[in-house]
């Protein structure tokens, strides 16, 4: 456990480092956090700077805040936030910082403009939690993004990254710094603004159906809505949408395959074999399914499993990130 600890520690200050020079974090603000075990976590003390930190700087707690040992220094006062998470989700590294570009982005939208299709990937939809206090006391709703989204916005405040590794929760908030700056540049340059539900145009709901999800019917009546949509069509043979994708339901080990020939799906089966095969837990199907995590980002983000060339099967984006659209058309029990 020792060594383990001092692993991590290094990992903390390393990090703390690369975002106190890329200025993602200035001054005392900011915090990070690793998981030790179930029960326990390393969080930086009040006062740091995360450029600057030392191993002395960090503390260990547990899921309550308590500190293991008597000290001079004090968590941060973030702790609340960070064990919360621990508590609720299943990572190993949290960051919370003020990066500034992203944080006045966000003071005047609420809504990230995708300039590139990395942002889309990467990012998608990031929530954006309001604030009224200078630490985070709402918990909930923080929680509740963070099974959506691998890094969250807290409105006049700052934001939050988690990762089962350092380097991806670093990447996360500098990949939002980077795109709010593009999206802030873009609505500049087209005098654009983004407000609420002003950006987004959800796709209605086909009326009146309503199915169990990943039951035969609710897969059915995708492929034949897929089918019928012309988009998909055209970019399936322009692109030569050509391959076998299975979807899978881990927690009950069931599986449809999509047998596409020029972007038409010519067969659905419950064979397992495919060269891409995306799997996940119920919780985050669903999500999708209601139209409120992007699978992409989904699976760049880790929350979906993804086994076959991730490279390959996003020459398709178009016409899949179409076919996500009539995910969510398809209304689910």
């Amino acid at each position: 456990m020792a060594d383990k600890k001092i692993e991590i520690i290094n990992q903390l200050i390393e990090i703390g480092s690369i975002l106190y020079q890329k200025n993602l974090a200035v001054g005392r603000s900011g915090n990070l956090s690793a998981k030790l075990d179930d029960n326990k976590i390393l969080i930086s003390a009040q006062g740091t700077t995360l450029g600057f930190l030392k191993k002395e700087d960090f503390l260990v707690v547990d899921l309550e805040g308590k500190p293991e040992e008597k000290s001079k220094k004090f968590p941060s006062s973030e702790v609340p936030i960070h064990t919360e998470i621990y508590k609720n989700l299943k990572t190993g590294f949290v960051i919370h910082a003020h990066p500034p570009i992203t944080s006045a982005y966000f003071a005047v939208n609420d809504f990230l403009e995708p300039v590139t299709f990395e942002t889309k990937l990467y990012l998608g939809n990031v929530p954006v939690i309001y604030q009224d206090t200078p630490a985070v006391t709402k918990l909930t709703p923080v929680i509740e993004a963070l099974k959506i989204s691998n890094i969250v916005v807290l409105k006049n405040h700052g934001s939050i990254s988690i990762a089962n590794n350092s380097i991806d929760a670093l990447l996360l908030m500098e990949e939002l710094e980077v795109a709010s700056n593009m999206s802030y540049i873009f609505l500049f340059l087209s005098s654009k603004s983004l407000t609420g539900d002003k950006c987004v145009q959800e796709e209605k709901k086909v009326s009146g159906e309503s199915f169990e999800m990943f039951s035969s019917q609710h897969i059915q009546r995708i492929v034949d809505l897929a089918n019928q949509d012309q988009y998909i069509k055209e970019k399936g043979e322009e692109l030569d949408l050509t391959t076998q994708v299975v979807i899978k339901l881990d927690e009950a080990n069931l599986a449809y395959k999509f047998v596409f020939e020029k972007g038409s799906v010519k067969k659905i089966d419950n064979d397992f074999d495919a060269p891409f095969i995306i799997s996940g837990k119920e919780a985050i199907w669903r999500l999708i399914f209601e139209g409120k995590l992007d699978p992409f980002v989904a699976t760049t983000q880790g929350k979906l499993k993804l086994k076959g060339d991730f490279g390959k099967i996003s020459k398709w984006y178009a016409p899949f990130n179409r076919l996500f659209i009539i995910f969510k058309q398809v209304g689910i029990k």
